[in-house]
């Protein structure tokens, strides 16, 4: 928590420093990237720097994390802190580098807010940067622990046994190590990030889930190329997964990391999914059938049509071979040509959910925020419902 001499001074200044955490952090990434060309080049992805919401997601982490310093001083947004470590881990960000980001990032500050901002002010922020930074570097090195490597020693080369096209824009790849060792296990749900050497030098990195139980020989992830609204490739990393990367080529991927992961017990389950959101559904529901569970499970998925759905039939089969699990699509489009589907967007209502239920959500944004309001509606406890989300989070601590 805050010190006694920082705490009122953070809660006079939040007003404005929240006011202002967009510009500053609009200030703060330019600012950075000319000091450290290398980390937007090799680290950072470039089209949420773009397309600004990085520096949305950044501003609401910090301004979350400083709201419950003040507000609700013996609690940390224990939820968003574990999803920032997960992501970071799997980048194999190190502690040295909250130093770099700590020098342009009060450098901005102090561009933005002149001279409102004094010794008390900076050191009040700085307490705040410092507590909300080392919370996260304990969290990351503890992964890395876990994980049994070094910090930010999470890559390896893993060689690409095998290519399916799942869809016109989904294309699913196992991989193997390439030092021909057994793939690190995992807990169903995680996700691992793979690096892009991209034709101007570029190392990009994205994560994909795995989309197979823990136990298989081999790992496997499912890229789906990411499209404008004008229909042409817009993701970079994804159209060079799918464009250049065939059997036999080597890519450089990091340990499994993700904390939306199976739980144990017998309880109810709802894994919820939309478009390529399904995929730590898949493995989760692979290790139920392999395990041979018994316990309740509602499997829901939205998708555009069932010739955009990526693993249609892998999902049917799975549930069906789990003697409590129960199957709900929904398509957009074209949902006659599969027996059961209905029309349009995910209803939770037409769903019967069981007491004690735990729900899992993946998918984009605007589909959590509807499918966990809609559950919050039916009587499912906050607590109960966990989600993951493909790129920054721009939902922060709304757990």
């Amino acid at each position: 928590m805050l010190s006694e001499q920082s705490l009122p001074v953070v809660r006079a200044t939040l007003p404005v420093v929240g006011g202002a955490i967009g510009e500053i952090t609009e200030r703060f990434y330019p600012r950075m990237f000319a000091a450290h060309p290398e980390l937007l080049r090799d680290l950072f992805n470039r089209g949420h720097q773009a397309d600004g919401t990085q520096k949305q997601a950044l501003a609401g982490s910090i301004a979350t994390f400083a709201t419950f310093l003040v507000e609700r001083p013996d609690e940390r947004p224990d939820a968003m802190m574990a999803r920032i470590a997960h992501k970071h881990a799997s980048l194999g960000v190190t502690s040295e580098q909250y130093k770099i980001v700590h020098e342009h990032l009060f450098a901005a500050i102090v561009e933005v807010l002149g001279e409102a901002v004094t010794p008390e002010v900076a050191a009040a922020w700085d307490e705040v940067y410092w507590l909300m930074a080392n919370a996260l570097i304990a969290a990351e090195a503890q992964l890395y622990q876990e994980s049994g490597v070094a910090e930010g020693e999470v890559w390896r080369d893993m060689v690409v046994s095998g290519r399916h096209a799942e869809t016109p824009d989904a294309v699913s790849l196992t991989l193997r190590r390439a030092d021909g060792g057994p793939v690190e296990p995992f807990l169903p749900g995680q996700y691992v990030s793979v690096q892009a050497t991209l034709p101007d030098g570029a190392r990009q990195i994205r994560q994909y889930s795995l989309s197979q139980a823990p136990g298989h020989p081999e790992w496997r992830i499912t890229v789906k190329r990411l499209r404008g609204e004008d229909a042409r490739p817009q993701g970079e990393v994804s159209s060079w997964l799918h464009e250049n990367v065939r059997p036999g080529d080597t890519l450089t991927v990091s340990a499994p990391f993700g904390g939306l992961t199976l739980p144990e017990g017998e309880g109810p389950l709802l894994l919820a999914s939309a478009g390529i959101g399904a995929t730590p559904m898949l493995a989760m529901l692979d290790h139920l059938a392999a395990t041979g569970s018994t316990r309740p499970v509602l499997v829901a998925h939205a998708d555009r049509t069932p010739a955009d759905h990526a693993h249609r039939a892998e999902l049917t089969r799975l549930t069906s071979e789990l003697p409590g699990a129960s199957l709900h699509l929904w398509y957009e489009d074209a949902h006659a040509s599969v027996p059961g589907a209905r029309a349009g967007r995910t209803d939770v209502a037409a769903l019967d959910l069981p007491p004690g239920l735990t729900a899992y959500l993946c998918g984009p944004l605007p589909y959590l925020k509807s499918v966990r309001g809609a559950l919050l509606e039916q009587g499912v406890a906050p607590a109960a419902i966990h989600y993951e989300v493909f790129g920054p989070d721009l939902w922060l601590g709304r757990d």
